[in-house]
């Protein structure tokens, strides 16, 4: 049986609206990291805060150059491409979620945080779990070069978050980000330093 070859403008069209969206994510954060040089005095940083902060600009980053590996798929569908949609605007409502438009009612970033860590939580749980599928739909080749760390690293993360949306000792949260911001600078060198 014959396999079509997909056009060369469906992944380019794909990429661009994936692109828009991971660039309303970068936007969102830079300017949640540039009120804290704005109004220094006003906002007090929290680290916990500053730190996802930090691992989500490095996530949608990392998320934009693995896409690379998109090229790999042979046929598309709208399940797939609404997927991939979805799976981006994931990022977006998690960055709009750490970096929001106001939080005049709060304290400070460290209660604004707080107040939200089921929800921050929930979604950085979602996140890793869906970018599972994304990795078995880019191919099971793919899947497998990631070997048996990449299912570590998936597991850890959404059980260490799911747990997180429930604990209010600040020791683990702090603990679990720099955790993270660890194992993603790993990650990043060890997999996806080089496109291939």
């Amino acid at each position: 049986m014959d396999v079509a070859t997909p056009h060369p403008d469906q992944l380019v069209h794909i990429r661009i609206m994936l692109g828009v969206i991971m660039g309303l994510s970068l936007t969102r954060l830079l300017s949640g990291l540039a009120r804290f040089v704005q109004h220094p005095g006003r906002e007090p940083i929290y680290l916990v805060h500053l730190g996802w902060i930090i691992f989500l600009l490095s996530a949608v980053i990392h998320f934009w150059w693995f896409q690379f590996y998109l090229h790999n798929v042979s046929r598309w569908s709208f399940g797939l491409y609404l997927f991939l949609l979805c799976y981006s605007a994931l990022y977006y409502f998690t960055c709009t979620l750490l970096c929001p438009d106001n939080t005049q009612e709060y304290v400070s970033f460290a209660d604004y945080f707080h107040s939200r860590q089921k929800w921050f939580y929930g979604l950085l749980a979602l996140l890793f779990a869906v970018d599972v599928v994304d990795t078995l739909w880019k191919g099971i080749d793919h899947f497998h070069e990631l070997g048996t760390l990449y299912l570590v690293r998936q597991s850890m993360v959404i059980v260490l978050a799911l747990l997180a949306m429930f604990i209010k000792h600040r020791a683990f949260h702090y603990a679990f980000v720099a955790l993270i911001l660890i194992v993603q600078v790993y990650w990043i060198v060890q997999y996806y330093e080089f496109l291939s």
